[in-house]
């Protein structure tokens, strides 16, 4: 880590003043793009105002929190410290090998008017791809317990900016839904926004998220209601006491709430690179040498698939089949999906008599694990999650007994503080036991997989499955998430659909079950769509000497470089991303054919091999072609309705 003196960072100039008390001040990105400054209202809320490439993005906004014991909004400026720091870190499991943590940043120690606290910090970051806040209170100054009533911190919009996000509309929600664009001045006050909200505004481009969600309810956004334009927090409180949001011990580190943070680019497709999110969170504290990432056979989503002589579902010659399936494809894990354990419900219910500690009694986990072992398989186990409550240091201590490597956790659908502390204590449990864990019905990423590394990937999205049911899963929705939900972290789209329909001749079939997608665009996904566990939904069956497969089989699911080539929301989308010496590239595309230039810069000097899978004349055909390209080169993509494509490139 490097730390430059307050002098160094003043003879830098991002920070304008050394003046302790004295508003307004500034604290720049250390590329210099953006500033944020801090001044205070009439009121006595500090407010922030960011301009990037001097355009203003977020006009003068407040900083306001209520506690159990009285708001603390308007307050008296102590002092003001800056500091900019300098770090590279080092990433696990994730679209990067390595992070650069450098950011300019400004703590403010105030005295709230009221008289609730002694004083507490309003901490303020300026990074070059965004801006992030939060509130401490240390240790010492008030109540031993921080209890928050709400919070209305303002995002508040510098113009009528064009929007796109998913207005979930409830809090107890597993967050899977559309991305639609909305006009900054439609967003209501009643409004529940997920996060991120993304939004054009002139040369810059903005997206609101949060990072270190620790003793905290989930953040959504909702309209400001005061006429004015901009979002506001809004939070689900806690099931035990429906006005606060958070309640937390003080301790020597004091407490407070997780990063606001806006991620800021050129375009919403820039800040796909973006590391912003996992570094506001601190780095693992464990060994993590033992987490292999990885793609896996699934026995779920295609299900019930009848290899002889299974009977179909969770059973011991099925499962047999698809570990073989897995081993043959050379895939590190095969998951095991719901019903193997002993009095197991359906769904998210979840039978008293249930025991996710046994498996059921046609079901012989110790012989599965042996077999797979024996192949190179590893085993994941789905859970319901109120069932690994009742159990967890039972189940986790059976789980490493047998050899299993990982948990799919499900049916979560909420992110009030309970739930929050839930994913900690259960990321930390796993860890201890070198478990692996997919979380679904899951909230938005905060970073978290940073701290647990351990913690792979996790759904929030609206994945492949609502194909079984619904014909909500387009070519549009798929490019949408590689801008809006996929910018917060790793998502556990479950791809893989082989059995390829045009939109006009898909049929809502739960088993099997169609996508109205190209083979194109389903390859696309396995680049475009970050997940260090990469689901191959579909069944041995069709993957068996398919078009295409060759190309799941060997891309990887953790990269040590991502780079954003192309596209937009409503368009198409192409992203790079390189394993050691060889590069991916992965296209999808919206309902319209449309020819897309993919430069290939990135490349750096020398020749390359290029392989080409891209559409063919029907949704199941794949053309495979190769060609020398070199950095001065382009490749040339015919995307066909709803299609794509995937390229790997060699030295």
């Amino acid at each position: 880590m490097k730390r430059l003196s307050l002098g160094a960072a003043l003879a830098a100039g991002l920070i304008s003043s050394a003046n302790a008390a004295t508003l307004p001040v500034s604290v720049k990105s250390p590329d210099g793009k953006i500033v944020v400054q801090i001044a205070q209202n009439d009121a006595g809320q500090l407010t922030y105002s960011v301009v990037r490439k001097n355009a203003p993005v977020i006009a003068p906004s407040a900083f306001r929190v209520m506690l159990k014991e009285g708001d603390i909004s308007s307050v008296d400026v102590r002092s003001v410290q800056p500091r900019v720091v300098d770090q590279a870190r080092k990433l696990v499991a994730t679209k990067a090998s390595e992070a650069r943590d450098y950011f300019a940043e400004l703590t403010l120690d105030v005295s709230p008017r009221s008289g609730v606290l002694t004083h507490f910090q309003w901490i303020v970051r300026a990074y070059d791809d965004g801006v992030a806040f939060r509130y401490v209170v240390p240790a010492g100054a008030g109540p031993t317990t921080l209890s928050v009533r709400w919070e209305d911190t303002e995002f508040g919009f510098a113009a009528d900016y064009d929007c796109t996000g998913f207005n979930v509309g409830r809090f107890n929600s597993s967050h899977e839904g559309e991305f639609d664009p909305v006009r900054a001045s439609r967003i209501r006050e009643h409004n529940t926004y997920d996060l991120p909200l993304v939004c054009h505004a002139g040369p810059n481009a903005f997206a609101i998220g949060e990072a270190n969600l620790v003793d905290y309810g989930g953040m959504y956004l909702r309209g400001r209601g005061d006429g004015k334009l901009g979002v506001q927090p809004r939070h689900s409180g806690r099931l035990d006491d429906s006005k606060l949001i958070a309640k937390a011990a003080i301790g020597a580190a004091g407490a407070g709430s997780p990063w606001r943070v806006i991620m800021l680019g050129d375009t919403p497709g820039s800040l796909i690179e973006s590391n912003l999110i996992g570094n506001l969170n601190p780095d693992p504290d464990f060994d993590t040498s033992w987490i292999r990432p990885g793609k896996t056979a699934w026995d779920w989503w295609s299900g019930p698939w009848l290899p002889p002589p299974a009977k179909g579902g969770t059973d011991m010659p099925t499962i047999q089949k698809y570990i073989d399936f897995a081993s043959r494809s050379g895939f590190e894990y095969m998951m095991i999906d719901e019903g193997w354990c002993l009095n197991s419900g359906h769904g998210g219910s979840a039978p008293a008599d249930a025991d996710v500690t046994r498996a059921k009694a046609d079901i012989d986990m110790p012989a599965l694990v042996a077999y797979a072992a024996k192949r190179k398989v590893g085993l994941w186990l789905w859970v319901q999650w109120s069932l690994l409550d009742r159990q967890m240091d039972e189940a986790l201590a059976q789980y490493q007994k047998w050899g299993i490597k990982g948990i799919k956790v499900d049916f979560m659908d909420r992110n009030d503080q309970q739930m929050v502390d839930y994913y900690h204590r259960l990321m930390r449990k796993a860890a201890e036991r070198r478990i692996l864990v997919d979380m679904h019905g899951a909230y938005p990423p905060a970073g978290l997989n940073r701290t647990y590394p351990n913690y792979l990937t996790q759904e929030g999205v609206m994945g492949a499955e609502y194909n079984k049911w619904s014909r909500r899963v387009t070519a549009t929705h798929n490019v949408s998430l590689a801008f809006t939900r996929m910018l917060l972290g790793p998502l556990d789209y479950t791809p893989g659909g082989f059995r390829n329909k045009t939109p006009a001749t898909f049929e809502v079939v739960n088993s099997p079950p169609n996508v109205q997608t190209t083979r194109g665009h389903g390859l696309g996904m396995f680049v475009v769509f970050e997940s260090p566990f990469q689901m191959v939904a579909d069944s041995p069956d069709v993957y068996e000497n398919a078009a295409g497969f060759d190309f799941i089989k060997l891309v990887p699911t953790v990269w040590d470089e991502t780079r954003y080539i192309a596209g937009d929301i409503d368009q198409f989308v192409v992203v790079a991303r390189r394993k050691r010496n060889d590069w991916y590239v992965g296209a999808m595309g919206t309902e319209q054919a449309r020819s897309v230039k993919v430069p290939l810069s990135f490349l750096g000097d020398g020749k390359f091999k290029a392989k080409i899978w891209q559409d063919g004349d029907a949704p199941t055909d794949v053309k495979v072609t190769e060609q020398a390209v070199s950095a001065g080169d382009s490749i040339e993509l015919a995307l066909a309705p709803s299609g794509g494509a995937a390229i790997r490139i060699t030295r």
